[in-house]
């Protein structure tokens, strides 16, 4: 025994298109593979929600299943004529059909036809754009990259991350919505952007910040130091007698936006031994005694 579609969306046989639509946006934003991950029931019942929305929202085919000539998977129905030998009880049947597909029609199209000439022709009405929300990853705002998503119609499609997005931002993916109503275009697919945190970098327009762990030895001595930056390792240079607090920079390791990509501001921070060290007591019990004499 076929489904139905109508109790498939949990919508009357008497609504209206906007009804259908309605339905469908609150019953995809529910079961979304993307908001019920690893959901098997959701799932199924996300492709016969939207198998029934494509099956209620193409005109035809509405009219088609409502007369009974097809069932919900658009498998033809065995049609059989009562009255037969086209006498008048067959052309009663066909009429009072084109009464019920006129009525169909109006209901389903009022205010999406045209009028001109005094004729009245098929309207194409556009679909209505969805919306999602994504979180992306810090270094994939920071440096773009590539995020498998799954839309309504549960195709799964690349979504290209631009580099420099930033949170509240929305990315349009052009066709990607719902269709549209008498082979009208489809709507867009509106994606709103939430970039996660990181636990090292903040980021500070198209540059960024980070704290660097520095030795003794490296302050006073400078030296030669491994920083792992949003696009990889490099070698910071790391001037004699820095301080705590000191800021270097590394030229476009920032946010890699073009033409000019922002730069990486490494704040140093000195670090001394934890365990008990008895020769650095002394030697910095040597040193404040001699600036003491030499101040004197």
């Amino acid at each position: 025994m076929s489904w139905d579609p109508y109790a498939a969306l949990g919508v009357p046989k008497s609504s209206s298109a906007e009804d259908i639509r309605k339905a469908y946006r609150k019953l995809a934003k529910e079961l979304h593979p993307d908001v019920r991950p690893n959901d098997k029931a959701s799932e199924d019942r996300f492709k016969r929600v939207t198998a029934a929305f494509n099956l209620l929202t193409d005109a035809p085919l509405r009219a088609r299943f409502d007369r009974g000539e097809i069932d919900a998977d658009g498998n033809e129905r065995p049609q059989f004529q009562p009255g037969g030998f086209g006498g008048f009880a067959g052309a009663g049947a066909g009429a009072r059909a084109r009464g019920q597909r006129s009525e169909v029609f109006e209901d389903l199209f009022d205010g999406l036809f045209s009028r001109g000439g005094g004729s009245r022709g098929f309207g194409q009405q556009r679909g209505e754009d969805v919306r999602y929300r994504m979180e992306v990853d810090f270094l994939d705002a920071v440096n773009g990259g590539r995020r498998r998503v799954t839309m309504s119609d549960g195709r799964s499609l690349d979504l290209a991350i631009p580099a420099g997005l930033t949170s509240g931002q929305t990315l349009r993916l052009k066709g990607q919505g719902l269709p549209g109503a008498g082979g009208g275009p489809a709507g867009d697919a509106l994606v709103e952007i939430t970039v996660g945190a990181h636990s090292t970098f903040k980021r500070e327009g198209d540059d960024i910040r980070m704290d660097l762990r520095i030795s003794l030895a490296e302050a006073v001595e400078g030296g030669r130091v491994p920083v792992q930056t949003p696009s990889g390792a490099v070698t910071l240079s790391v001037p004699a007698s820095s301080n705590s607090g000191d800021l270097l920079k590394l030229r476009g390791k920032g946010v890699q936006t073009r033409p000019t990509p922002g730069d990486l501001l490494v704040r140093l921070l000195i670090v001394l031994p934890r365990k008990d060290d008895p020769e650095l007591k002394d030697f910095v019990r040597s040193w404040s005694g001699r600036k003491a004499d030499v101040q004197r």
